[in-house]
């Protein structure tokens, strides 16, 4: 497949001040990343990773300290501005419109500000608020618009300059399930256009269904890359297990080293709900024995494991 983003070797220094002294943190440690025309390719990690300082250098709005980015077989460094012609971004969150306009208006400032002919405008708004179920919408001022409504303002926003790249931050976060499920569906058909995205998410499962393939960012370097299956492929190692319990000693799960990334949810004055892993070489009945020495089990299935788990067990190594 085409590569529409190379990444080669890439760090990137911030000067940072302690105690009036001046000291160099290090961002981006050499991450190395491919990204393939038409693809979703996900960049998921904890806060502070490096994940919006890697977005910032592909979209040109920060330089690399060393390495090498082409967008499009351009240089990120050399050839900027034409690489931001080709590009768009989409924040989320409900700032960065302009809420006394008009969806109408509201796109057509940015189609003279992406200098898209004037013949073309009008077609292209239709079109855009066609594809974001806004139509009926058009003469309505953006500040009556609900969350979900804006977040769509945004994609729509993001497309007028058609371009080749879109990146994503964060796009359904603070949605309800049906409005993001929405804005899922708006994504999967930008994909089917050609167009190559890249998504960054706290929401596990919205990577798992949406992402080709997924690059998991920490500590300023790249854990892993590859499609969902072969990320939690990597931990077939592991059983996961649900558990509904009593009488629970938290301190006697976490201590037991049979039980790994144990997870506790209080259901109600003494009901629990826990989540675990334990090596697949330990049988049901052997997971069960151990489980009802520190706790009263009600109920206890073996779950299968999902991106969220191989996800954790990734960061924390890379911690």
């Amino acid at each position: 497949m085409n590569k529409i983003i190379e990444v080669s070797e890439l760090t990137r220094e911030y000067s940072v001040k302690n105690k009036r002294k001046k000291e160099i943190k290090l961002a981006l440690k050499g991450i190395s990343f491919d990204v393939h025309e038409g693809e979703i390719f996900g960049l998921l990690g904890p806060n502070g990773a490096g994940k919006t300082t890697t977005i910032k250098v592909l979209t040109t709005l920060l330089t690399p300290t060393s390495g090498d980015v082409k967008i499009m077989k351009k240089d990120v460094v050399k050839e900027g501005e034409e690489i931001r012609s080709n590009i768009n971004f989409m924040f989320g969150g409900e700032k960065g419109v302009y809420g006394r306009l008009t969806i109408w208006e509201y796109l057509k400032y940015f189609a003279c500000l992406y200098k898209v002919p004037i013949s073309e405008q009008n077609d292209r708004i239709r079109e855009l608020l066609k594809l974001v179920e806004l139509e009926d919408k058009k003469n309505h001022k953006i500040y009556t618009f609900s969350k979900g409504m804006i977040q769509r303002v945004h994609i729509a926003r993001s497309l007028i300059n058609n371009p080749n790249i879109l990146f994503l931050d964060e796009p359904t976060i603070g949605l309800d399930p049906v409005v993001a499920e929405k804005i899922r569906v708006i994504i999967e058909n930008l994909s089917r256009r050609k167009i190559t995205i890249i998504l960054t998410t706290h929401y596990m499962k919205e990577a798992d269904d949406l992402c080709d393939r997924i690059g998991i960012i920490s500590q300023g370097e790249i854990q892993v890359i590859g499609t969902p299956k072969e990320i939690k492929g990597k931990f077939s190692h592991l059983n996961v297990f649900e558990a509904t319990c009593r009488k629970i000693q938290e301190f006697s799960l976490n201590e037991h080293n049979l039980f790994k990334q144990v997870k506790v949810h209080q259901i109600n004055e003494d009901l629990y709900f826990l989540r675990f892993e334990v090596d697949n070489s330990q049988s049901y009945e052997r997971v069960r024995t151990e489980l009802s020495k520190v706790v009263e089990v009600i109920s206890l299935e073996q779950k299968e494991l999902t991106l969220e788990d191989a996800y954790i067990n990734i960061v924390k190594v890379g911690k």
